[in-house]
């Protein structure tokens, strides 16, 4: 029989098994060891739970997610001001207190991994009568919270233990679950074959830690509340059990969602170490956020004031119901001035986190313009941003769709996917010689015609000649003559004063099988502000007739109108 040459618990091994647990764990697949939980039959160990009082009064698992949110904030400041006063503290007593005697942990003998709330602490008892007396112990706490010997200046540093519990464990069992447990249990040293372990946690961590030591030895929760569910996932980051983790994850999920949790879900992944463990719950954070306030005109002031996480989310969403793109840059401005004041500061969040939700593809020529004289954004990134929405625009309808596939495949920006916009993307090609003159094209899918059915229309992004605003407009009509519901093209100026305006115009469609634009209707018109002139049925075709499937006017699924002006 050939021997492994891997060690039978080499965290890397564990972490390969446990870190794949199922979502469904918990379930008859999962081994289940809640029998042998603080039961010395099934026991090798004793942990020694030492509860010190908190910084501040916490009450877990009943506050709100508003109050859970606020509370960790402030313990995280807390406990860096309490780190930076224990390292001066420890620094001064290096100069008169013997290294032997205050018995702080070399930066090797750590365990655990840095975390920005505490890291965990622990200790391995040879037996009560040994401590203090084996230099190769490893040291009761494993962090800042060092305390040894008869010193009275060390006694005022130390932490008051409210209380003990003290539970039969099995190390397999912790082991197999945490690389925390695997590495306090198989440090290769003498204490990781005694009995005795002692952990220090705060009071307020007490519920959380019992309920995450019944998961490893259970798989189950009895915890249903949202901060108590939070508390255990903390708690499992902190110890390092990602099946806990993505458990508790999963639990939050299936719970009612509002704007506070998802706020505090998105904020999970700079807050622990294992993000991977809560990304499902970050994903169904920013799901529910984009539909929350899918209409930005209706929610405006509450999406203003998002934090920068939230409005990723929101604008990153393609079902964003806007006016059009141009919409979206404007509010992102709004919002970073609103927020950020200073200008360094203001470019620094635009360029770093919300330029990518601005598909500027999408904005107007006009919008762009301004873009490149924005003060807002960084020169030489606008430039960018614009250049690429230029190029993408000048690019064939083909073209533009393996652009959008390539970036989705490579990123999860979407720079080059439409949003449903109120006002339609048109393109817009202008003459200045022999007349005044612009060329306007209009795509719609097969899906935005259909839904127009009975009397929907549909608006385009305003465009200009001679300094007038215009626009189309798509409808689906009741044919006056024939009582029947077709499809029609109209054109209108936008209001603005009494000025009057004479323009040459033409309608065409690109058709099978040529697939050319061939021209419907041709006139001249004197529009005033708030004029329109069209054809109700553009097509002269019944509306089933021109949505069919042999429809001969829907190329690739889409219908390619254009309209010409000419100033008379």
């Amino acid at each position: 029989m050939k021997e492994g040459n891997g060690d039978l618990f080499d965290p890397r091994t564990i972490m390969d098994s446990d870190f794949l647990v199922s979502e469904n764990a918990g379930s008859s697949g999962e081994s289940n060891f809640g029998f042998a939980f603080n039961d010395s039959n099934f026991s090798d160990r004793i942990l020694m739970i030492e509860i010190t009082p908190d910084l501040y009064e916490c009450k877990s698992g009943t506050e709100s997610i508003a109050d859970w949110a606020r509370n960790r904030k402030r313990r995280r400041e807390d406990i860096k001001k309490e780190s930076v006063s224990e390292l001066v503290n420890c620094e001064e007593r290096d100069l008169h207190v013997n290294v032997p005697e205050c018995n702080i942990p070399d930066t090797d003998d750590v365990l655990g991994y840095e975390n920005q709330d505490e890291e965990a602490v622990a200790m391995i008892e040879e037996s009560p009568s040994a401590v203090g007396t084996n230099q190769n112990n490893l040291d009761p706490l494993v962090g800042d919270d060092v305390c040894h010997g008869n010193d009275p200046g060390w006694s005022m540093d130390c932490s008051t233990v409210l209380r003990v519990k003290t539970l039969h464990i099995s190390s397999p069992i912790l082991a197999a679950k945490s690389p925390f447990f695997y590495k306090l249990f198989s440090n290769g040293m003498r204490e990781s074959e005694q009995r005795h372990v002692t952990l220090r946690i705060n009071a307020s961590e007490e519920a959380a830690f019992m309920d995450l030591l019944n998961f490893m030895y259970s798989n189950t929760l009895s915890t249903t509340t949202p901060t108590a569910l939070l508390d255990v996932l903390m708690a499992a980051d902190k110890y390092e059990v990602a099946s806990c983790m993505r458990y508790c994850s999963r639990l939050l999920r299936n719970l009612p969602m509002t704007s506070e949790s998802a706020l505090l879900y998105l904020d999970l992944p700079s807050t622990v170490l294992m993000a991977d463990a809560v990304q499902p719950l970050t994903d169904a954070a920013k799901k529910f956020l984009a539909g929350r306030y899918k209409d930005m005109n209706k929610f405006q002031e509450e999406v203003l004031n998002l934090p920068v996480a939230g409005i990723e989310a929101v604008l990153s969403s393609d079902d964003l119901q806007v006016a059009s793109e141009d919409a979206v840059y404007d509010f992102v401005l709004k919002w970073a001035r609103t927020h950020y004041p200073k200008l360094e500061e203001r470019r620094e969040i635009l360029g770093r986190r919300l330029a990518h939700v601005i598909r500027f593809p999408f904005m107007t020529c006009r919008k762009l313009k301004k873009v490149l004289t924005c003060n807002d954004f960084d020169q030489e990134l606008s430039s960018r941003f614009v250049l690429d929405a230029l190029f993408f625009k000048a690019e064939a309808p083909y073209r533009q769709r393996v652009l959008a596939a390539e970036e989705a495949n490579a990123s999860s920006y979407r720079r080059f996917v439409e949003r449903a916009y109120k006002y339609r993307p048109v393109k817009v090609v202008e003459f200045e010689l022999p007349r005044q003159q612009c060329v306007v094209y209009l795509d719609l899918k097969r899906e935005e015609c259909a839904q127009l059915f009975p009397a929907g229309r549909v608006y385009s992004q305003a465009f200009h000649l001679g300094g007038q605003g215009f626009f189309l407009s798509a409808h689906c009509n009741m044919d006056q003559q024939s009582s029947f519901h077709c499809f029609g093209l109209f054109l209108g100026m936008q209001e603005k004063g009494s000025v009057t305006f004479a323009v040459d115009y033409e309608f065409a469609a690109r058709s099978k099988p040529t697939e050319e634009y061939l021209t419907k209707y041709k006139g001249n018109y004197v529009f005033t502000g708030g004029k329109a002139v069209g054809y109700r049925n553009l097509f002269g075709l019944p509306w089933n007739a021109f949505v069919a499937d042999d429809s001969i006017f829907f190329i690739n699924g889409i219908l390619h109108l254009r309209a010409e002006l000419t100033i008379r």
